[in-house]
């Protein structure tokens, strides 16, 4: 009797071509994936930093290129950097405390505060952010400059020669407008939490006889200090390094360090004392967000 048994085949498994692919790739080193953002990130930020601070030690006065630690002595000895350093840090303080006082009065009001178009002027804030500082600028202008809106109407009504408002070309000024442009920087996260907010400890809090100023104290401002602290020091940060909003004010008499680099390396040419400036105030930037990192890290925000 013939045998009808199949002869028995062993099966051989076959892979998707998907699935080939993807265990090729699980394959490939981690390092090979991480190259190419850390070359555009050295080639984009770290080598053009690195020539900066190359450039801070090497002074004019060596014809070899050699290091030196003259342009830091020269730059620190200096009765303009002193000032410019003076200025940069008060305005960047005073701007970050009007801005996180401004901001929180202005989320409050927008957050719990039922009024027509509460709506478009939360979403306007987003549209804000995207605004160059120096527009603001030139809008303050127009309103407070010397031929402004508010010195033509003075003129008009009084018939004087010149209006009263000549402030934006001093530091207060400059701080105005820093204000005014970098205030939704803080409300932008403030809102973000006022909408996580549970309502209802406002009202537990409004049913027990708190008043509003106390239900803002005890129940909002604890739970807004994560989002003041990220805003305020955004701001701080941002201010420190603000170029247009001086420039385009005119205060001829206000100094920042944004704007000593300016003048040392485009003006002067003096590119050795405009590299340290610049080293100064990335030093300074980033000394600053360091140590907001670490208040937060420990405040748990």
């Amino acid at each position: 009797m013939a045998d009808t048994t199949a002869p028995s085949t062993t099966a051989t498994p076959t892979t998707a071509p998907g699935r080939r692919k993807a265990v090729s790739l699980t394959r490939t080193p981690t390092w090979v994936w991480a190259l190419p953002p850390v070359l555009v990130l050295a080639l984009g930020f770290l080598y053009p930093l690195a020539l900066v601070v190359r450039q801070s030690f090497t002074p004019e006065s060596l014809e070899d290129g050699g290091a030196s630690l003259t342009p830091y002595t020269e730059v620190f000895a200096s009765t303009v950097f002193r000032e410019a350093l003076t200025t940069t840090v008060w305005l960047a303080v005073g701007a970050t405390i009007g801005c996180l006082v401004l901001g929180f009065v202005l989320a409050l009001v927008i957050a719990f505060v039922p009024f027509p178009g509460g709506k478009a002027v939360a979403r306007f804030i987003d549209v804000f952010l995207s605004f160059p500082s120096f527009l603001i600028t030139l809008a303050l202008l127009f309103i407070y400059g010397s031929v402004g809106m508010a010195n033509g109407a003075w003129t008009g009504v009084t018939g004087a020669a010149e209006g009263p408002f000549h402030f934006l070309t001093t530091p207060w000024g400059v701080l105005l407008a820093e204000i005014t442009y970098f205030t939704p920087f803080v409300m932008r996260p403030l809102l973000a939490a006022f909408s996580q907010l549970d309502t209802a400890q406002l009202e537990v809090a409004s049913s027990l006889g708190a008043g509003p100023v106390r239900i803002v104290r005890q129940v909002i401002l604890p739970e807004a200090l994560p989002a003041l602290a990220a805003g305020g020091s955004l701001v701080l940060v941002l201010c420190l390094n603000e170029f247009g909003i001086v420039l385009f004010t005119g205060a001829k008499g206000v100094t920042t360090l944004p704007m000593l680099v300016y003048s040392k390396a485009i003006l002067e040419s003096d590119y050795p004392a405009a590299c340290v400036v610049a080293v100064v105030n990335i030093a300074l930037s980033v000394g600053l967000y360091s140590l907001y990192r670490v208040v937060s890290r420990r405040a748990g925000a």
